[in-house]
Order: C-alpha cells, then sequence, then structure tokens
C-alpha cells in the first residue's frame, strides 16, 4: 500500500511537470512522513548513493567534453564527416549521424549530443531544403548513439551500482552502438533518396586528409579513454581527469580555440550540470531504497516470473518495461532505481551483468526521443522550430531500427560481450 502512495504520487507530479528530480524527492519526503520514518534517512542515502569514487568520473567528463566544445571541436568532427559522406544523397542528413558517432567520444551523454551538434546541424539541414521535422528526428534519434561508446555516463553509473569493470561496460556498449549508428544511416539514405534530398559535391583525398586531421586530436580521446582504462595505467576517475587537460592542451594550444576567459564560465556550466546529475542520481537512490525497503523488487522479480520462465519471454518482458520507463523517466534515475531491481531478474534467466547492462542502457536511451518526456526529442524540435508531433512522425522509421537492433542485441549477447572478452 505505502509503496503504491510512493509510486501514485510520483507519477503524479511527472504528469504536472515537476521535474524528475524533485517528483522523486517530494515523493520520498512524503512517503517517509506518512510512514513515520525519520527523515535523516535522506541525507544518510542519499550520500551513500554519491559516496563513491567512480561518481568523480561524471564531473570530469562533463568538464573534459565542455573544454572540447569550446574549443572547436564539434565543428571539426562535423567537417571530417561531412567531407567522407557530404557528397551522398542526403549528405547532411548523414553527417548529422556520423558526427553523433564521433561526438559519442566527447561528450558522454545523448542531450549534449543533441544540444551541440543540434545547434549547428538543424539549420543547415533547413537551409539545404531539408524538412525541419526530418532535421529534429535525425538530430534526436542520432544522438542516442553517444551513451553506448565511450566515455559514457550511463555505463559508469551502472558500474558504480553493481561493482561492474566500467572499461568493460564501455567495450561492451561500443559494437552494438555502431551498429545502432549503421541503422540510422540507411534510415536516413533511404528516406533522402525518396524525396530527393540534396547532396554536397565529393571532396578530394587531400580535403578528407585534412578535415581528420582536423578532429583528430579530438577522436583521440577515446583513444586514451580506453587505453588507460584497459591497460591497467589508471581508473575511470582518473581516466576522466587526464582527459580534462587533454581537453584543455588541445583546445588551448592545439586548435587554439579556447579563451582563458572562457574558463570560469565552462566551470560553472559544468558545476550546474554535474549538481544536477548528482542531484538526481542522490534523490533516486533514496527512492531505491524506499523500493527495497518495501520489497518492491522482489515483487516484480516474481511478477516477471510468475507470468514465465522462459528466457526469451521474461527478456522481452524486461525490454517493454525498460521501453515504458523511458517514455516517463530520466535515464540515470531510472538505472538508480530499477538495476539493482531487475539485474537479479536477468541473472535468473541466464542474463551476464554487463550484457543486461548494455541492453538496459540502449532501452533507456531510446526513451530519450520518445515522448512525452525524451528530452532530446524536445531540444531538438525546439532548434527546428516545429511541433513536438511533427518531429515523432519523422521519428517513426528511425524508432523501427532501433527497436530491431535492441532485439538483436538483447538476445544475442556475443554482441555485447565479444569485445570484453578480449581484454580477460
Amino acid at each position: 500500500m505505502m509503496a503504491l502512495l510512493l509510486f501514485g504520487l510520483f507519477l503524479l507530479l511527472i504528469a504536472f511537470g515537476v521535474p524528475i528530480a524533485f517528483g522523486l524527492s517530494i515523493s520520498t519526503l512524503v512517503y517517509l512522513l506518512v510512514a513515520g520514518v525519520p527523515l535523516e534517512v535522506i541525507p544518510q542515502t542519499m550520500f551513500a548513493g554519491l559516496d563513491s569514487f567512480v561518481m568523480l568520473a561524471i564531473p570530469a567528463f562533463i568538464l573534459a567534453g565542455n573544454l572540447m566544445n569550446a574549443g572547436g571541436i564539434t565543428n571539426r568532427i562535423i567537417d571530417f564527416a561531412n567531407a567522407v559522406v557530404g557528397h551522398i544523397r542526403g549528405g547532411l542528413g548523414l553527417t548529422n549521424v556520423a558526427s553523433s558517432l564521433g561526438f559519442a567520444g566527447i561528450s558522454g551523454t545523448a542531450l549534449s549530443d543533441t544540444a551541440s551538434i543540434g545547434s549547428v546541424m538543424i539549420p543547415a539541414m533547413k537551409k539545404q531544403g531539408y524538412g525541419a521535422g526530418f532535421s529534429a528526428a535525425v538530430t534526436s534519434i542520432s544522438s542516442t548513439v553517444g551513451p553506448m561508446l565511450p566515455p559514457s555516463l550511463p555505463m559508469i553509473i551502472i558500474g558504480t551500482l553493481a561493482s561492474i569493470s566500467i572499461g568493460d561496460l564501455f567495450l561492451a556498449g561500443a559494437i552494438p552502438g555502431i551498429l545502432l549508428a549503421i541503422g540510422f544511416l540507411i534510415v536516413t539514405y533511404a528516406i533522402s533518396v525518396k524525396r530527393q534530398y540534396p547532396k554536397g559535391e565529393k571532396q578530394s583525398f587531400s580535403v578528407i586528409g585534412k578535415t581528420f586531421l582536423g578532429a583528430f586530436w579530438a577522436l583521440l580521446m577515446v583513444v586514451i579513454i580506453l587505453w588507460g582504462i584497459l591497460g591497467g595505467y589508471f581508473t575511470p576517475t582518473e581516466a576522466a581527469v587526464v582527459c580534462v587537460v587533454y581537453a584543455f592542451i588541445v583546445g588551448k594550444f592545439v586548435y587554439k580555440e579556447l579563451s582563458l576567459k572562457e574558463v570560469p564560465g565552462i566551470l560553472l556550466t559544468t558545476l550546474r550540470s554535474t549538481a544536477s546529475i548528482l542531484l538526481l542520481v542522490g534523490f533516486a537512490n533514496t527512492f531505491g531504497w524506499i523500493l527495497v525497503s518495501e520489497g518492491v523488487p522482489l515483487l516484480i522479480a516474481n511478477g516477471i516470473l510468475s507470468i514465465s520462465e522462459n528466457p526469451i519471454i521474461v527478456i522481452l518482458l524486461i525490454i517493454i518495461l525498460l521501453l515504458l520507463v523511458g517514455m516517463f523517466m530520466e535515464t540515470i534515475a531510472a538505472l538508480v532505481i530499477l538495476f539493482p531491481v531487475l539485474l537479479p531478474v536477468a541473472q535468473s534467466v541466464g542474463m551476464d551483468p554487463i550484457h543486461f547492462g548494455v541492453v538496459m542502457v540502449l532501452s533507456l536511451m531510446i526513451g530519450l526521443s520518445t515522448p512525452p518526456v525524451g528530452v532530446c526529442l524536445f531540444v531538438a524540435s525546439t532548434f527546428a522550430k516545429v511541433p513536438i508531433t511533427r518531429t515523432v512522425k519523422e521519428l517513426l522509421p528511425f524508432f523501427a531500427v532501433a527497436m530491431v537492433v535492441l532485439i538483436i542485441v538483447a538476445y544475442v549477447p556475443s554482441l555485447s560481450l565479444f569485445l570484453p572478452s578480449l581484454f580477460e
């Protein structure tokens, strides 16, 4: 009964447009007051969820991404992607997806991808005759590729929650992320051919080489992260700090676009982003603690397994649950609350924790472009100046491809576990 109060109030607050973090905190506070639980539980459980050395990687990776953005990285990645695929029909759309693939190694978050690339690509696509809804749809859905590739903040959260190797999680998301990008490229090209969207001029090898050199230092960041973590040279948190130093050096002395005057503003932006994420994680951890104390994980596990113990059915039910949750709840909050709940269920049908982590992140990423709470959907539609309904209509074929990739990844574990197995 008390668990229903918690969930009911939380969903009601979300329905009225209350931010996820405040929805979690208010519903938690009301539950504790009604249940007569001391309010000291709130700071204790919040701190317990944040008291991890690995969590320090989050602000460091955010800072590194902000430094690289201010240092001109976004335009260089877009220029390189455009030089490679811009001559194909629908070249700017393909460039949009390819840029997200390259940008994934910089930000680690889908929203940063949407905002950074969308601010450049959406106006450019509209100017060349692409539909505004289509431009927003491509930008929104392609940004979901980013969190599948290192440095991925959702993967860091999962590694912290379940004491799983973050390096292995980074590797595990690589192939699914690339499959997702390939699927989006195919859909973008097919629609572009059907609608006769424009194509650019084919670039010479010298131009491609020049743009590659421009983007090289940015793309090298991913190599540094993986080489350092998998080689045992530093922890994920230390890798994030190395990336901050690297991003500053590249932006200031290589690209020469980062001004020292911009650094205080970048630090302030980083603090705001970090505070919102960590506040969300803290409240979600308290919310999750209540769920555990109410026995909700066991109820969910028994509920799913009571329907069927067939691994195929159980995995499908988990995916459906995650897709529904992703439509209403922010990714990090969903991970903190549901990963510990669903992991035992997944393991009971033979899913490896790393494989399950990839499936969960991919499922929730799709929700970032799904109404009613898809933040990437809202940001992209704002840049394109179109109603969300038009963007959603254009998103349908992309959703279909994303679902196909999700099903394949869920039922073919080797796609997620192959690369981590090479480094055992």
